[in-house]
């Protein structure tokens, strides 16, 4: 089992295809968003059915928010972006998680939200790693 897999922990199957593993954090495992379009992270507590923030222990809930803030102030340390979107929205895929965007005036979509914007245009997997090396040296 991984570090911070908690038992009967599965990951979505639409997150695993559409992200790539970055690290464990507390609570959460941190995924890269594979969209060279925005610099995106995702953030998934490990806890089994879990598909409401306010379905977590509050101390889950104060652990989400300390690392979705630890998170986003390194992602804007990175990326230098203009504004940070977060969000869990859960229409289409259940399982909770949260997003982590870095926006900036100009990039596709602005200031629209990123979601149903276009077609996903997947990282050259050097570019992937590169980015994920600068976010785990920011955290």
């Amino acid at each position: 089992m991984s570090p911070g897999l908690e038992a009967g922990f599965t990951l979505d199957a639409r997150l695993e295809a559409d992200s790539e593993q970055l690290m464990w954090l507390g609570l959460c495992e941190l995924r890269v968003m594979n969209d060279r379009r925005w610099p995106w992270l995702l953030l998934v507590p490990q806890r089994p059915g879990a598909e409401e923030i306010h379905e977590l222990t509050p101390l889950d809930q104060a652990m989400l928010t300390f690392e979705t803030n630890m998170v986003a102030q390194a992602l804007k340390t990175v990326t230098g972006c203009t504004k940070i979107n977060s969000g869990a929205l859960g229409n289409i895929v259940r399982q909770l998680h949260v997003h982590v965007v870095a926006r900036s005036e100009g990039d596709p979509g602005w200031p629209g939200p990123v979601w149903g914007h276009g077609m996903r245009e997947p990282y050259e997997r050097s570019d992937l790693r590169r980015f994920a090396q600068k976010i785990k040296a920011a955290l």
